[in-house]
């Protein structure tokens, strides 16, 4: 779906103003999601060390693909915190600010001299929020991390096999981090409106990653024992939830966990009998899935469609992402968008997952240039021309 650049905002969040600190994925793609509900969002980076976003994944054309993924409907300007007077001009834009979001180590925000102490007696309103590996204590404050060390920390690699095995997506970082302080957020928002105050928000990736195993977490609090890796509930341990391949080497996701959709994907699949040949039990499991190996092995992915089109059978086919662009589905719900780009033209964006009936989001603005907003920013909060020259000569922003 084209989409056209330039209305107002609509979104429950019109009229929020955010600054943000953060920088590649957990931040920023939270930051995103509250400008898509209609918040004002001012990205603020280096002068110098620009988001290190805007410089992978780059096309043939230049076009940074990740920045451009998460960086939609904001406002960029550039400030350099090692300078002095960096303090005094995010004090003038925090004026009016209600959210500031930011993504470094624990303790970075306060060796610059702008952490939430600082902040919290000038701007008591102020909702600040900071994503980080492990929070703002415990033994693992100062460890350096990346998503696979907060998922193997949390329990979740140890589920995913034998032999762990990494998931090919940031889990940790957008389940743990962006989800987390988005509903965090969202939360202290509301509660701002009852108290007045605002209040700091401690989100760990490590700790946002743990609810992943909420199910494993209760069969061991009423069992006692370490489920067994790859071969649990949801990891292979069923033959009705599991991963099988097809003739040509494709491969199908079969989800049929209750029993009416399992016997629905039997009896669409001409195997009704089976479950007569072999009861539904732990032992008779293995039997079940060389069953459906076999069936599967001898089956195209054309020979399946009909058994995909059924309502119940809860067969689907495992896409890769150019078929996943490419989805009806999911271009009818507006998450497969396109926006044209004075620079780079055509680029490809993934809709809003939060669908507002009477406040719906938009999408107002191209993800910014480096420093784009400069002037404008800047003249709204007191400073000229000239100012703003001579605050690029002493390399403030």
């Amino acid at each position: 779906m084209k989409i056209e650049m330039g209305s107002k905002p609509t979104g429950p969040l019109k009229g929020v103003k955010v600054i943000d600190l953060s920088l590649l994925l957990p931040g920023p793609l939270c930051s995103m999601h509250l400008a898509d509900m209609g918040a004002d969002v001012i990205k603020i980076e280096n002068p110098r060390a620009a988001d290190a976003a805007r410089v992978m994944y780059k096309s043939a054309s230049g076009m940074p693909g990740l920045f451009m993924m998460l960086n939609r409907n904001k406002k960029a300007i550039t400030l350099n915190f090692k300078r002095d007077k960096a303090k005094e001009i995010l004090f003038r834009l925090l004026e009016d600010a209600d959210i500031l979001l930011e993504g470094f180590r624990p303790d970075g925000m306060d060796k610059m001299g702008i952490g939430y102490d600082v902040l919290k007696e000038r701007f008591p309103k102020l909702i600040y929020c900071g994503i980080s590996g492990y929070g703002i204590g415990g033994k693992y404050v100062d460890f350096a991390g990346h998503d696979s060390n907060y998922l193997a920390l949390a329990g979740l690699l140890h589920q995913s096999g034998v032999n762990p095995t990494l998931g090919g997506y940031q889990l940790a970082d957008v389940g743990g981090g962006t989800l987390t302080a988005l509903s965090a957020i969202l939360a202290a928002l509301y509660s701002r409106e009852k108290t007045g105050l605002g209040q700091r928000i401690d989100i760990s990736m490590m700790e946002g990653s743990l609810q992943f195993l909420s199910l494993y977490g209760g069969i061991y609090s009423s069992e006692k024992k370490v489920p067994e890796p790859g071969n649990g509930i949801l990891s292979g341990g069923l033959p009705n939830y599991n991963i099988y391949k097809t003739k040509e080497g494709r491969h199908v996701a079969l989800g049929a966990l209750e029993d009416m959709f399992f016997k629905t994907f039997l009896r669409q699949s001409g195997q009704e009998k089976l479950l007569e040949e072999f009861s539904y039990s732990p032992e008779n499991f293995p039997a079940i899935q060389d069953h459906l190996q076999k069936y599967f092995a001898s089956k195209t992915v054309g020979d399946l469609q009909p058994i995909f089109e059924n309502t119940d059978s809860c067969l689907t086919l495992i896409r890769n992402l150019e078929e996943v662009v490419a989805c009806e589905h999911l271009k009818s719900r507006e998450m497969i968008l396109e926006i044209d780009h004075d620079k780079y033209g055509s680029i490809l964006q993934f809709g809003s997952p939060f669908h507002f009936l009477s406040t719906p989001t938009n999408y107002r603005m191209h993800p910014p240039e480096h420093g784009e907003h400069n002037e404008e920013i800047y003249s709204k909060i007191g400073y000229t021309k000239e100012d703003i020259d001579a605050l690029k000569k002493e390399r403030v922003v």
